[in-house]
C-alpha cells in the first residue's frame, strides 16, 4: 500500500542509508533522503525517482553543524511535508587515543551522532503524532554496549542513543508511535551502494550487509518495535558481556583493541 506521508533518511547517501532508502521505497514509502554531500545525494535521489513509484525529495544539510536538526525540521513544516517514519542513521566513529584526537572533530561526532537525533526527534515527534502510521528508527551500535577504549567518545555517543532510544520507546508507546534500536555491529564496506565485496580472515563471520540490518530492522518496526542486536555472533557478544565484572570489560576490550 503507498504511504502518503514520507520516511527521512539522515545519512542517506552511502552505506546502510542507501539501503534503509531501496528497502523503504520497494515498501511505497515516499522519501526524504538527507546528506551533506550534494553530487552523490542528488544522483542516488534520481536513480529511485525513476525505478519506483515514489516521490524523493533529497535535501543536502550538514548535521553536525549546530541546529541543523531544527533547521531540517523547520524546512519540511515550511513545504508541507508530513513525516510517518523518522530513520536516524547518520553518524561516524573516530578511533585513536582521546587526547590525540581533535577537539573539533570529536565535538562534531557529538554533534551528529547526539544532537542531531534528539533535535530531529523532538522537532518531527509533535507532527508524527497526528499520522496514522508513525515509527522512529535509531541506529546505534553494538558499541554503546560497554566502553571502548580508543574509541572512547564514539562508545559514549552510542550509549546514549541507545538508552535515549529504549526510554523513548516506553515513553510514546501509548501515542502510538513505535520506536526502534538497532545496534548492529561491523558492517561490509557498501559506500556508493554496490553489493559489497565479502570479507575474508579470521573476521569475517562477524561482517553484515547493510541489507541484513535494514531486513532486520523493518521486521522490528512491524512487530511493534523495541531493541533489535542483528546477527548471531552480536547477540551473543552483548549477553556475554553481562557475565563478565563491569570494571574488567574495559581491560579486555582494550587489550582486543591493540591486538
Amino acid at each position: 500500500m503507498a504511504h502518503d506521508g514520507f520516511a527521512l533518511i539522515t545519512g542517506a547517501s552511502r552505506g546502510l542509508g542507501m539501503a534503509f532508502a531501496r528497502a523503504l521505497a520497494e515498501r511505497r514509502y515516499n522519501l526524504v533522503l538527507v546528506a551533506r554531500s550534494p553530487e552523490p545525494l542528488h544522483t542516488f535521489a534520481s536513480e529511485l525517482r525513476h525505478s519506483n513509484p515514489v516521490a524523493v525529495v533529497a535535501i543536502q544539510v550538514d548535521l553536525s553543524s549546530p541546529g541543523a536538526g531544527q533547521v531540517l525540521a523547520e524546512q519540511l513544516s515550511r513545504g508541507g511535508i508530513p513525516i510517518d517514519l523518522l530513520v536516524n542513521n547518520a553518524g561516524f566513529g573516530l578511533r585513536g587515543e582521546f587526547r590525540d584526537l581533535a577537539l573539533p572533530r570529536q565535538l562534531e561526532m557529538l554533534r551528529l551522532n547526539n544532537q542531531a537525533v534528539v533535535e530531529l526527534t523532538y522537532s518531527l515527534v509533535p507532527g508524527m503524532l497526528a499520522r496514522q502510521q508513525k515509527g522512529i528508527i535509531n541506529i546505534s551500535s553494538t558499541a554503546g554496549f560497554q566502553p571502548i577504549p580508543f574509541a572512547s567518545a564514539y562508545s559514549a555517543t552510542k550509549a546514549f542513543l541507545t538508552t535515549f532510544s529504549l526510554a523513548l520507546e516506553q515513553e510514546l508507546r501509548a501515542d502510538g508511535v513505535t520506536v526502534v534500536t538497532v545496534c548492529p555491529g561491523r558492517l561490509h564496506k557498501n559506500q556508493n551502494g554496490d553489493s559489497a565485496q565479502p570479507v575474508k580472515g579470521k573476521w569475517a563471520a562477524i561482517y553484515q550487509s547493510p541489507e541484513e540490518v535494514v531486513e532486520e530492522a523493518l521486521r522490528a518496526l512491524a512487530n511493534g518495535g523495541g531493541l533489535t542486536v542483528p546477527g548471531a555472533l552480536n547477540k551473543f557478544s552483548v549477553f556475554a558481556q553481562r557475565l563478565i565484572p563491569r570494571r574488567l570489560v574495559p581491560r579486555l576490550v582494550a587489550k582486543m583493541s591493540r591486538a
